[in-house]
C-alpha cells in the first residue's frame, strides 16, 4: 500500500516538472546509463583479453614444443640412417628432406597469397565510389 502512495506522490511530482525539466533529466540519466554501458563493456573486454592472451600464450607455447619435437624427429632420423650410411650423409639427407618440405610448403602458400589478389577490399571501395557519384548527382 506504501507503494501506491509513493508512486502516486511521484506521479504528482513529475506532472509539476515542466517539460524541460524532465528533457532535461531524462538527457542527464541517458548519459549515466551510457557511461555505465561503455564501462561494463571496458571491463568485460579487459576480462576477455586477458584470457585471450593467456589462450595466445599457450598457443605460442605449443609452436615451441612442436619445433622441439621435430628437432628430435630429425635426430631420430639422422641416427636411424647413420646405422646405414655414414652420419653426415644421414644428416645430409635428412637436411635435403626438410628443404623439399620446406619448399613445397613455400609454393602452395604463393599459389594460394596469389589467389588473394590485391589486399585492396574492392568491393567497399566500388560502393565508397558509387556514394561519391551519388553524392556528386544530387548537387
Amino acid at each position: 500500500m506504501a507503494t501506491d502512495v509513493h508512486s502516486n506522490g511521484t506521479q504528482a511530482a513529475l506532472r509539476e516538472r515542466g517539460m524541460g525539466e524532465l528533457v532535461k533529466a531524462l538527457s542527464g540519466q541517458m548519459s549515466t546509463l551510457v557511461r555505465q554501458e561503455v564501462e561494463l563493456a571496458k571491463v568485460e573486454l579487459a576480462e576477455k583479453g586477458k584470457k585471450a592472451g593467456l589462450g595466445a600464450g599457450m598457443f605460442g607455447a605449443a609452436g615451441v614444443a612442436a619445433i622441439l619435437m621435430l628437432g628430435s624427429l630429425t635426430a631420430l632420423v639422422i641416427l636411424a640412417l647413420a646405422t646405414a650410411i655414414p652420419a653426415w650423409a644421414a644428416a645430409l639427407v635428412t637436411t635435403v628432406l626438410w628443404g623439399a618440405v620446406a619448399g613445397a610448403l613455400a609454393l602452395v602458400g604463393r599459389t594460394k597469397m596469389r589467389e588473394l589478389g590485391t589486399p585492396v577490399p574492392e568491393k567497399t571501395v566500388e560502393t565508397v565510389k558509387e556514394d561519391v557519384q551519388w553524392l556528386k548527382n544530387r548537387k
